[in-house]
């Protein structure tokens, strides 16, 4: 039997309107991420989808050490925990060290684990409890390394540790070099995984999905084709998506090839909010 995530207000699984996780790469600036969020908050009420807010402290892992990395975890939670009081939204940030989770799991309501430290057993113990003794959530991104029935071994972890509020993420498959690859018969077998308490619910990121890794000292990426992949997506029945989104990408710190425009964000959220309800 297939199981639900809570997520704060939001319900995440079969059954459940489509959820929205979005936000900008990284927290650049309170007014930056409050304008994000209240944007795409509209556009999510409009079509009746609930909506998670998105943005990392820190990006750990960057092509560059001079590469900007976003205002470190005081500040980034400070500035999280603002934007949830003024919103009134549930939100999620990203960890990279097993430090960092209780701090995390205290300030925001779904705690998420990167795609390349998804099979890191003392970080996923550490917000397994975290999120167990706050009554939160976690977020695993499948590795672009791995099979979809291996991601298994995180969610076996994330139980022994005292979590089963659990979700996880595909966000596209390493195809050789600089390019990655979605496989949708590998996402079915994903929403199908095996697990004691039933397969978690399953989230799509739309725009890391459309990277292009290893391409020089930033990221490149095919933003054009993130539309196409959130439809099909919401088609598959997946139970949330996960864009992310600036109001001018080519400035952004980080990601500014992948982030889609703010202001293209309502279109897709109505297209995708029209697929699912089609179903």
């Amino acid at each position: 039997m297939p199981r639900t995530c809570t997520v704060g207000p939001v319900t995440i699984g079969p059954a459940q309107p489509l959820a929205i996780i979005a936000g900008p790469c990284v927290l650049e600036s309170l007014e930056l991420g409050l304008e994000v969020a209240r944007s795409v908050h509209a556009a999510c009420s409009s079509a009746n989808l609930p909506y998670i807010f998105k943005a990392s402290f820190d990006k750990a892992n960057r092509s560059s050490i001079a590469s900007a990395r976003g205002p470190g975890l005081e500040q980034g939670l400070a500035w999280l925990r603002e934007i949830a009081r003024r919103t009134g939204l549930p939100t999620t940030t990203d960890i990279h060290e097993a430090s960092q989770a209780g701090a995390v799991a205290a300030a925001v309501d779904l705690v998420q684990i990167p795609a390349f430290l998804c099979r890191q057993t003392d970080l996923l113990e550490s917000a397994g409890r975290a999120a167990a003794e706050y009554g939160k959530a976690v977020n695993v991104k499948k590795g672009q390394f791995l099979s979809p029935g291996e991601m298994g071994g995180p969610v076996r972890k994330l139980g022994e540790a005292g979590c089963r509020n659990v979700m996880l993420t595909e966000r596209g498959t390493t195809f050789g070099y600089h390019r990655l690859v979605n496989d949708f018969i590998g996402l079915g077998d994903l929403m199908a995984l095996k697990s004691p308490d039933g397969p978690p619910p399953v989230c799509f990121d739309v725009t890391h999905s459309t990277q292009t890794p290893g391409t020089g000292e930033q990221t490149g990426g095919r933003p054009d084709r993130a539309p196409l992949l959130a439809r099909a997506a919401a088609a598959a029945g997946v139970h949330a998506l996960f864009i992310e989104c600036h109001p001018e990408p080519s400035k952004a710190m980080s990601d500014a090839a992948t982030q889609l425009p703010l202001a293209a964000m309502g279109g897709l959220i109505e297209s995708v909010a029209r697929i699912r309800a089609a179903l």
